[in-house]
């Protein structure tokens, strides 16, 4: 049987960032944060985004945890 562990624990923030002129598509632009808790909860992780955002002048499109797990036998 195999184990996962999380190892890492990355917060990404997705701002807009205009409209493509040719396209009309919108543009985003990410924000990473590295080296979140590994034991951070989402209440905690979305108070953080709520503390940072208000100091953006771009619009908050998405908030993302990206988890990295080794994975091992048993």
């Amino acid at each position: 049987m195999a184990l996962a562990e999380r190892i890492d624990s990355r917060l990404q923030l997705t701002f807009e960032n205009g409209m493509d002129p040719i396209t009309g598509d919108a543009i985003y632009k990410l924000k990473s944060f590295n080296n979140v808790k590994l034991d951070a909860t989402a209440d905690q992780l979305l108070a953080i985004t709520a503390a940072i955002t208000p100091l953006q002048q771009l619009v908050l499109y998405s908030v993302k945890r990206n988890d990295t797990e080794l994975i091992t036998e048993d």
